[in-house]
C-alpha cells in the first residue's frame, strides 16, 4: 500500500526527464541507455538465481522478448518520440484511459472481480485526472489540440495495457526481481537495431554529453529499474484493477516535479483533483476483491 503512493512519484519524473532531453539525446539512446543501466544494476543480484533456474524459466524467452519490446521499447522510446511534438497535457490526457483499459481487460482475461467500490473509485479518480488537465475548466478539453506525436502516445498507451495484462496473464517460474532482469534483457535485444540505426541516422548522437548521460541515469533508476520493479510487485500483490491506480495520481505527481525542478508552482485545481483523487484511490484499494 505505501508503494501505490510511492510509485508515481518516481514514475512521473518521465516527464521532466522527456521534456529535458529533447535537444540534449535522441530518444532511443536514451531508452537503451536507461534500461542498459537498469539491467547492469539488476544483473550482481539476478545473475546466480537466473543461471540455476534457467531450466525452468528457459522457455519463457518469447515471451520475454514480447513484454521487453511492449514494456522498454515502446514505453520507452515512443513517449520520448512523442515528447518531442505533444505536451504533458496531452500526453496525461490519453495515459489517464489505460487504467480503466487495464481493469476492464483483467476482468476480461484474468477474471478478476471487481466490486462497487473500485469501479467508483477508478470513475471518481478519472473524473480527478480531467479535471487537474482541464484546469477547471471542462470546456479546455474541447480546446485540447492533438498533434503526431500523440499517436506516439496511443501507441505507448496500448501496449502499456498489454504490458500490465500480459504480466499476469503469463506465469513464470522466476521472482518478480529475475523475471523483471529477463524482461529488461529482452528488451535491450528488441530496441537495438532501432537503436544502431538511430546512431548513423541522427546526427551529433554520440558522443553523449555530460547532461545526455545523467539524464540517462535519472531514467534508469527512478522511471526504470525502481518503478518498473515496484510495480511488478504491486500487480501480483492488489492485482491489475487496484495497481493500475499509481497512473492517476501522475498528473499530481508531475506538478510537484514541475514545481520542485522547472519552478512551476501547482495551481488551484491541482488541488481540486487530488481532492478527488485521493479519497478515490482509498476507496478502490480499501477493500479486497472477492475470491474467484
Amino acid at each position: 500500500m505505501l508503494l501505490l503512493w510511492l510509485v508515481p512519484a518516481f514514475w512521473s519524473s518521465n516527464y521532466v526527464i522527456a521534456r529535458a532531453s529533447q535537444d540534449a539525446v535522441a530518444p532511443h539512446t536514451l531508452a537503451f541507455g536507461r534500461w542498459l543501466l537498469a539491467l547492469a544494476l539488476m544483473l550482481p543480484f539476478a545473475w546466480r538465481p537466473l543461471v540455476q533456474r534457467y531450466p525452468q524459466w528457459r522457455a519463457e524467452w518469447r515471451q520475454m522478448l514480447v513484454l521487453g519490446g511492449l514494456g522498454m521499447w515502446i514505453c520507452g522510446a515512443f513517449v520520448y518520440i512523442a515528447g518531442r511534438t505533444t505536451s504533458a497535457a496531452n500526453i496525461a490526457l490519453i495515459y489517464s484511459a489505460s487504467p480503466v483499459a487495464i481493469a476492464v481487460c483483467g476482468a476480461w482475461l484474468l477474471h478478476e472481480p471487481t466490486q462497487r467500490a473500485q469501479r467508483w473509485g477508478m470513475g471518481l479518480a478519472l473524473v480527478g485526472v480531467l479535471f487537474v488537465i482541464a484546469k477547471g475548466n471542462p470546456l479546455n478539453l474541447l480546446a485540447v489540440r492533438f498533434t503526431a506525436g500523440d499517436l506516439w502516445i496511443v501507441v505507448a498507451c496500448v501496449a502499456w495495457v498489454a504490458y500490465s495484462v500480459l504480466l499476469q496473464r503469463w506465469p513464470s517460474a522466476l521472482d518478480p526481481f529475475g523475471r523483471l532482469t529477463a524482461i529488461v534483457a529482452g528488451g535491450l535485444l528488441v530496441m537495438l537495431p532501432f537503436t544502431v540505426v538511430e546512431w548513423f541516422t541522427v546526427p551529433d548522437v554520440m558522443p553523449l554529453p555530460g547532461k545526455a548521460l545523467l539524464l540517462i541515469v535519472l531514467a534508469g533508476v527512478l522511471p526504470g529499474l525502481i518503478s518498473y520493479q515496484a510495480y511488478s510487485f504491486l500487480l501480483r500483490e492488489l492485482g491489475t484493477a487496484r495497481a493500475v491506480l499509481v497512473l492517476y495520481l501522475a498528473p499530481l505527481y508531475g506538478a510537484l516535479n514541475a514545481w520542485l525542478f522547472i519552478g512551476e508552482p501547482p495551481q488551484w485545481y491541482h488541488a481540486a483533483g487530488a481532492a478527488l483523487i485521493l479519497p478515490s484511490i482509498w476507496l478502490a484499494t480499501r477493500a479486497k476483491p472477492r475470491a474467484h
